[in-house]
């Protein structure tokens, strides 16, 4: 029997640890935290100190009573979760439930999990850190007073099911304040003169720009007939080394910011594949706020570098943390082997230790060195100049292994290009210059990427903190990834060559927010309630503060109830006050105006369900009737006419198979009805326009799509069926939905076999093999 038992929080990283350990060492996984507040209550003791009420959830009961009986067969129990606040309080959480003995209890951290970093880590145990267990606390503490208290509020007042949350909310602010940016930006033409100038004597094409822009087309024009008149020559040639430096390795949000951008990975996709290469024992902790590298791993990357690209290339360099209360003594992430430059894993787990590895290694190179070449030209009846720039690489460095993306810029820095040898004073031949319209652009909408930037930036939430908030915002509907492709826009280009103008003119798409953070007509009401209602909440320099006390109390500099009641004692008359206030209308309710067939008032406001139109109110003898607004539109700009539009549905379409198709609008958009069916009507399609042989044809392709998913039936239990999903076959049976065992032909599933499969997985067991039809893979 092992006389060690070690308990971490996954059974990825159990498994992974237990290959390290000999015989006399079981790892087990806590799966998590063990216990938590209660969900359903308050869970907070006001009165004692703000103590939180701790229990242990149904489905972990029986993980409990396994791991105190290993904890009681063991001689010594090693608590091995991860080094962050809210590892710290899961080694505490286990330690008080299962009724541990400082004696035989030892805390182990590390940061890798490979065989010399567990195996040191047993050699240096150290006590359960009370400081960041109570920082841990503090912040679950206080986001369940702000939820649980502010929550209600908006039900009463907006609509139920609502959520707050100090991360939360401030996130959505900060996407609702772009929001209202983008809507009071107007957008300006301009002109771009751009010149294709050719030395005298050379083939080579110098391609430069005007030092400004032109407002109008009056001036481009001007300034074109201008240039046919004038005489080019170069004024000024300056040329410089320029250096460039690497990015340091990754921290958590700038491998969020990275892996979207070249990726195209979302943050919490980024998380999930990192958490999973972490617990192979691939890479180093990921939830991370340094930028440092070990003695070791500068070592190892020192020698790989000159072993395999060159020792010229090597450069080494100590990275400090400088980002806003950097709080965890872990390493940037990194590989655990920096000689490993291929794993085994999932196309995206490759993909993201690749993007790793690189930035590693190029972190410790040497500089990029370049020479760039400005150029200015005269033209001789005007004050403007062109300018034109062009960049050599001298020596490439860092850039042979890895470049930094920008959210403006995607293009890889070898995209460079020389210039002509030229001298001042030297002649140069215009052979075209071309006055382009441009816009000036609005800003942009945040991506997850460039949100979890600004919230770093504001210090706001933390490395463990940025891909639950934005995945919670997402969730609750306040916000929505943007699927508008854009919208088709025409411009002028204007062309001087061979002393004409010649005019034409071209598009282009605009608008396109695809991916990107969009608030939906819910969040901004919930956002602009809170703003006006509670706005110490909603302050940016409020969020960042409390983090600031959050790590004080880590650092055991403050007690983390006394915080607590401060911010409690403030907030708490806020609640009460908000809670009493009688509203002439819900909150985001507009009224738009009298119907005038009915002379019913017409109001837009959100709705249990979302955003809905009103016809009437409840005061009058007939029921109010509801309309839910289409995707495109919004609460704050829907005008009277589309409002009574929408009442135009449910319309009928026509007849098929003798039954009637309507089409209508719901919850989750619009679609059609056919009988008992329900088919959701797509993008292409408006619910006031389809047509029948439109809707004809959308029943007809769900149908086939139906009869695909079924795999088989049985007619002794009709409500059992073998299901074809997306993640392959599996049984379905009274709404539950049970694994097709791996190497099992799922066509060929009796009744019996199909019901044993399910009372196995019910019961927890692994299900048998025996159905296959051939062998299964080792």
């Amino acid at each position: 029997m092992p006389q060690n038992l070690v308990i971490v929080e996954s059974p990825a990283k159990a498994k992974t640890i237990q290959k390290f350990l000999g015989k006399d060492f079981k790892v087990m996984s806590s799966y998590g935290h063990i216990r938590d507040l209660l969900k359903k209550d308050f869970s907070i003791d006001v009165d004692k100190g703000f103590a939180p009420i701790y229990e242990v959830p149904d489905d972990k009961k029986e993980l409990v009573k396994q791991l105190k009986k290993a904890a009681k067969e063991a001689s010594v129990v090693w608590l091995a979760s991860d080094e962050d606040r809210e590892g710290e309080a899961i080694a505490w959480h286990l330690y008080e439930v299962l009724g541990l003995k400082p004696e035989n209890t030892r805390r182990i951290v590390f940061h890798e999990i490979t065989k010399p970093a567990i195996l040191k880590a047993i050699e240096q145990p150290r006590d359960i850190d009370r400081n960041l267990v109570d920082a841990q606390q503090a912040r679950r503490v206080l986001d369940r007073i702000v939820g649980f208290e502010l929550s209600p509020v908006l039900w009463k007042k907006i609509k139920p099911a609502l959520s707050a949350g100090r991360v939360q909310s401030v996130a959505v602010r900060l996407i609702a304040d772009r929001e209202r940016e983008i809507q009071a930006f107007k957008s300006e033409p301009y002109f771009r003169l751009t010149a294709q100038l050719q030395p005298d004597g050379s083939d080579e094409v110098i391609a430069a720009e005007l030092n400004r822009r032109l407002a109008t087309r009056d001036e481009a024009l001007a300034f074109l007939d201008d240039c046919g008149k004038a005489r080019f020559a170069v004024t000024d040639i300056t040329v410089k080394p320029v250096k460039k430096s690497p990015a340091p390795p990754f921290t958590t949000s700038t491998l969020q910011q990275e892996a979207a951008r070249k990726l195209s990975f979302s943050v919490a996709q980024t998380m999930r594949v990192a958490q999973a290469l972490y617990e192979a024992g691939h890479i180093t902790y990921m939830r991370t706020d340094s930028v440092n590298l070990s003695a070791l791993a500068l070592g190892t990357i020192s020698a790989e570098i000159k072993a395999n690209i060159g020792e010229q290339y090597l450069k080494v360099r100590r990275f400090h943390t400088t980002s806003k209360g950097a709080q965890e003594a872990h390493e940037a992430i990194r590989p655990t082997y920096i000689s490993s430059h291929d794993i085994a894993g999932t196309a995206q787990e490759k993909k993201l230790y690749n993007l790793i590895s690189k930035r590693t290694i190029a972190s410790q190179m040497a500089d990029a060195q370049l020479e760039r070449t400005s150029i200015e030209v005269g033209v001789s009846n005007r004050s403007e100049v062109f300018q034109a720039t062009g960049e050599v690489v001298k020596f490439d460095g860092f850039l042979k292994v890895y470049f930094e993306s920008t959210d403006d810029d995607n293009a890889a820095p070898d995209d460079l290009h020389t210039l002509p040898a030229v001298r001042t004073g030297d002649a140069l031949t215009a052979r075209q210059v071309e006055a382009t319209q441009r816009f000036t652009q609005q800003p942009p909408r945040y991506s997850e990427a460039s949100l979890v930037r600004k919230l770093e930036e504001l210090g706001i939430g933390r490395p463990s903190t940025y891909a639950p908030t934005i995945s919670t915002i997402q969730q609750r509907e306040y916000v929505a990834k943007g699927e508008n492709k854009g919208e088709r826009r025409t411009y002028e280009v204007m062309t001087l060559k061979d002393g004409k103008i010649a005019t034409r003119t071209k598009s282009e798409v605009v608008g396109n927010d695809k991916g990107r953070l969009v608030p939906t007509d819910t969040g901004l009401v919930v956002n602009d309630f809170l703003m006006q209602y509670f706005p110490s909440i909603m302050d940016y320099h409020f969020t960042a503060r409390v983090e600031e006390n959050f790590d004080e109390i880590a650092a055991g500099k403050e007690q983390w109830n006394q915080d607590i009641e401060k911010f409690y004692h403030n907030f708490h008359p806020d609640i009460e006050r908000v809670s009493a206030l009688c509203l002439e209308h819900k909150v985001g309710e507009r009224v738009l105006g009298t119907d005038p067939k009915t002379g019913k008032v017409v109001s837009v406001k959100i709705g249990r369900y979302g955003p809905l139109v009103q016809m009437g109110s409840s005061d009058d003898e007939e029921k109010p009737r509801f309309a839910s607004l289409l995707k495109s539109q919004s609460v704050s700009s829907i005008t009277l006419d589309e409002a009574l539009h929408l009442f135009d549905l449910p319309r009928t379409v026509g007849q098929f198979e003798d039954k009637d198709v309507v089409a209508a609008v719901g919850r989750f958009g619009p679609y059609l009805k056919h009988g008992s069916a329900f088919v959701s009507i797509p993008k292409e399609y408006s619910p006031e326009s389809i047509t029948l042989p439109e809707a004809i044809t959308l029943i007809e392709a769900k149908r086939q799509a139906q009869a695909k998913a079924v795999i088989k039936t049985f007619d002794e239990e009709p409500g059992l069926q073998v299901m074809n999903g997306r993640f392959g076959p599996y049984i379905a049976c009274n709404k539950q939905n049970f694994k097709n065992p791996r190497g099992t032909d799922a066509a060929s599933l009796t009744l019996e076999q199909c019901r044993d499969i399910m009372a196995q997985q019910e019961s927890g067991a692994k299900p048998k093999r025996r159905v296959a039809r051939r062998a299964t893979r080792k």
